[in-house]
């Protein structure tokens, strides 16, 4: 075997490790129960996080039209180091759920009220969509970008999402390219448009 041909075979199996340690990647595991905080008594408070009574409570006579209510560590502390973490989505009637992708985890959404039009994009530029109703279940796969919509013109939808990391992460892709420092430039070139159309596309995250 040469060696032009041999750092060949070398850069790939390299390659084929990195990927599939970046597939597996994850919330890292712990060598405790769980993580206690750094000051102060741990007890059945500290595991108790009250965040979705707002779900059954009185609504807000003007809600936005989309809102969501995290349960992640960042919120309730206590999860850091379990791998697990939910969100309350709610959406108004003709809402949405912009497209997104969690980095660090997959996401399984169920339906507790209303209906979804749900959806996902895989690394092939292909779409999966499905329309949802209560007691429907949809997973998400971890990184790729996906949405929900609720279509319906008179009724909200509820659902509940749980996630495989104490911090799934969230980006946004309109947030994240019409709403930061990006150059106009950049992004006209990317959606083959001009920079005029760019800048009026960002006024819409900026209002």
């Amino acid at each position: 075997m040469s060696s032009s041909t041999l750092k060949v075979v070398l850069s790939l199996i390299i390659s084929t490790f990195t990927l599939v340690t970046i597939t597996r990647a994850g919330d890292p595991d712990i060598l405790t129960d769980f993580i206690s905080p750094i000051t102060g008594p741990v007890d059945a408070n500290y595991f108790t996080f009250s965040g979705f009574r707002v779900l059954v409570q009185t609504p807000s006579p003007s809600p936005p039209p989309f809102k969501a209510i995290k349960a992640s560590m960042i919120e309730f502390p206590s999860l850091n180091g379990q791998s697990v973490s939910y969100a309350a989505l709610q959406f108004q009637p003709n809402s949405i759920n912009p497209p997104h992708t969690h980095p660090r985890s997959a996401e399984l959404l169920f339906v507790v009220q209303g209906s979804l039009q749900v959806g996902f994009v895989d690394t092939a530029s292909k779409l999966f969509t499905q329309n949802l109703s209560v007691g429907d279940m949809f997973i998400f796969p971890k990184g790729l970008v996906h949405f929900q919509h609720n279509a319906d013109q008179k009724v909200p939808a509820l659902a509940i999402s749980a996630f495989g990391s104490a911090n799934a992460g969230t980006i946004s892709l309109p947030g994240t390219l019409f709403n930061t420092s990006i150059d106009d430039t950049v992004l006209a070139l990317a959606f083959k448009t001009d920079v005029t159309t760019i800048q009026n596309l960002k006024k819409g995250f900026t209002s």
